[in-house]
């Protein structure tokens, strides 16, 4: 594999929209990070002398009244829209100059061109002036953007032109005016509305979201450029105003701080740091519940699986043979609930049942079917669905994976506290770390994707307390069952207390079978700790029968999971 180039003092990077807002304090950071070259492009006009009336004046009511003022003295008839224009022009070129500025205190060198992106010519030629005083042109930061907010049914051919050429355009003139072979960095600024969609940016979300492929076919044809494609969340700056803060706390939508934002690209340029072409970084965008009418609907899914479209099934091996999870199976069926209906989120899953599992090897169907109906809704508030997952087999016979039924809310309940909350250390099982799953004693088969628990807190015939970490994996690695709301993988980790404290008192080992009710109230947190109580309800000779509460450590109920039954197998059975 090509090794990545490091940003260096020689470094040149073309930054679209570079100028102003965040993709300015984007650049300044870098800077500080690493100073070299910047050559910022930007629409807007960089005023090198303000006119005499202007100077020293700062305040927006002073500014705004003097610009009047001078309207006046010329004869004409200032209008409150004439007089925001001129405004918006000192004001914007006084901010380009304040980012120049602040970039030349780092030591890097910067210059800024007033070109629009979408013209290829004009941007041609007067990159191809600075670059030959800069040198050779290494990188490229392609931020700018515009909005046309409007309901898809509202919207102009004007507006998505508006929105689209300046992402996809911008990025193909951008590519077209440097020699790619000699790019070194490639860094796209998208956002989660492509990754999640949102109300009111149909085209807004198409522009990023082909932002995000280009990223992903670009990294396929140049491996020795350092590609990623950023899915930014909100950020904290002045585009967000103190009501859509209110409306994203609303809709549990975190706000990016300005300097952890900053940070985080700097982080993405480091070639140790990242190998994803697309990365998000952000909350989700979790809708509005959409309308119901009162019909029960019934849909089919297909879906072909194999082995090396879902490379974390290495890590999950039984007898020698890569097995789906059940909490995979599961997402399937609940994100596909999900979709149906956006703007609901799962909240609870009953009778989920392991009726045969699926195996990667000769029994791999050539496709599964996943059947979603609908047995009863009220509009704003819940859709419940019963969902199976099928095959055929060789005769042609319907053959039944898994079964469940799953329930999407309108609105999640706010988290409860477990009650029974208990992190006293006993030090029976001092184990840590991988130990779990490099000993005999826990019978553990995973491998490193789900090698999650750091430690046992404390076990007895009753209860079983342990701390667990689970470390996020690529997209590409998650495959076809990709953490959204709900997380297989966080999920199947949570059951393997239950197989240490079996494996401690009665030297055997557990596979799932059924899941009498589970709910989620907030996402299991990805590189962070958390924690897991398993209470033993029943043990039998064939099976045994806990609840798994997943939780903060101060007791918020992230997930639980309440009459899981598991069924007892041979140790043989172990990878």
């Amino acid at each position: 594999m090509t090794a990545i180039v490091e940003v260096s003092p020689s470094s040149v990077f073309v930054v679209s929209g570079g100028a102003k807002g965040i993709t300015a304090e984007c650049t300044i950071k870098l800077a500080q990070h690493q100073p070299c070259k910047f050559i910022l492009v930007g629409r807007s006009e960089l005023l090198i002398d303000e006119p005499e009336y202007l100077r020293d004046c700062f305040d927006d009511a002073a500014l705004k009244k003097r610009i009047m003022e001078n309207l006046l003295s010329q004869g004409e008839k200032p209008t409150p829209m004439m007089v925001q224009k001129i405004f918006n022009q000192v004001s914007s070129s006084r901010e380009i100059k304040k980012t120049l500025a602040t970039i030349t205190a780092t030591g890097a060198k910067v210059e800024y061109i007033s070109v629009d992106v979408t013209d290829r010519v004009a941007l041609q030629q007067k990159l191809q002036e600075v670059s030959q005083r800069f040198g050779q042109i290494t990188g490229i930061i392609h931020g700018a953007g515009n909005l046309a907010d409007k309901l898809i049914e509202k919207k102009t051919e004007d507006d998505f032109e508006k929105v689209y050429t300046a992402k996809v355009q911008g990025l193909e003139n951008l590519l077209n005016c440097v020699d790619v072979n000699k790019l070194e960095h490639l860094v796209l600024f998208s956002s989660v509305t492509g990754f999640y969609g949102n109300i009111g940016q149909s085209d807004y979300a198409i522009a990023n979201e082909i932002l995000n492929k280009s990223a992903h076919l670009f990294k396929q044809y140049h491996p020795q450029c350092h590609v990623v494609a950023i899915n930014w969340g909100g950020w904290d700056s002045g585009m967000v105003t103190p009501q859509l803060k209110k409306a994203f706390a609303e809709r549990g939508i975190d706000i990016i701080p300005v300097p952890i934002g900053t940070q985080m690209l700097v982080n993405e340029l480091h070639p140790l740091y990242t190998n994803d072409s697309q990365v998000v970084i952000g909350s989700p965008m979790f809708l509005p519940p959409s309308s119901l009418n009162s019909q029960l609907q019934k849909y089919r899914i297909r879906r072909k699986m194999t082995l090396a479209e879902n490379p974390f099934l290495h890590d999950h091996v039984i007898a020698g043979t890569p097995v789906l999870p059940a909490t995979c199976a599961m997402s399937w069926m609940i994100h596909a609930c999900e979709e149906v209906y956006p703007g609901y989120r799962y909240l609870s899953c009953r009778n989920f049942q392991v009726l045969k599992g699926i195996t990667f090897n000769h029994t791999l169907a050539d496709e599964y079917l996943l059947e979603i109906q609908e047995l009863e809704k009220k509009d704003g508030e819940y859709v419940q669905f019963q969902t199976t997952i099928s095959s055929k087999n060789p005769k042609g016979n319907p053959l039944f994976h898994f079964r469940a039924i799953i329930k999407v809310v309108g609105k999640t309940p706010t988290q409860p506290i477990y009650s029974s909350l208990d992190l006293t250390e006993d030090n029976i099982i001092t184990t840590r770390g991988t130990d779990f799953y490099q000993t005999s004693e826990t019978a553990l088969f995973h491998g490193p994707v789900f090698q999650k628990i750091t430690r046992v807190i404390n076990i007895n015939r009753e209860k079983i307390t342990t701390e667990c970490f689970w470390e996020s994996i690529s997209y590409e690695k998650q495959g076809q069952f990709p953490i959204r709301w709900y997380n297989p993988y966080a999920t199947d980790l949570s059951t393997q207390p239950l197989w240490v404290w079996l494996n401690h008192f009665h030297e055997e080992i557990c596979l799932p079978g059924q899941l009498t009710h589970s709910e989620q109230f907030a996402p299991i947190p990805c590189d962070q700790a958390y924690y897991v109580s398993c209470e033993v309800k029943a043990k039998t000779n064939t099976g045994v029968t806990a609840d798994i509460i997943i939780h903060s450590v101060d007791g918020q109920i992230y997930s639980q999971i309440l009459g899981a039954k598991a069924v007892i197998w041979p140790k043989q059975i172990a990878k």
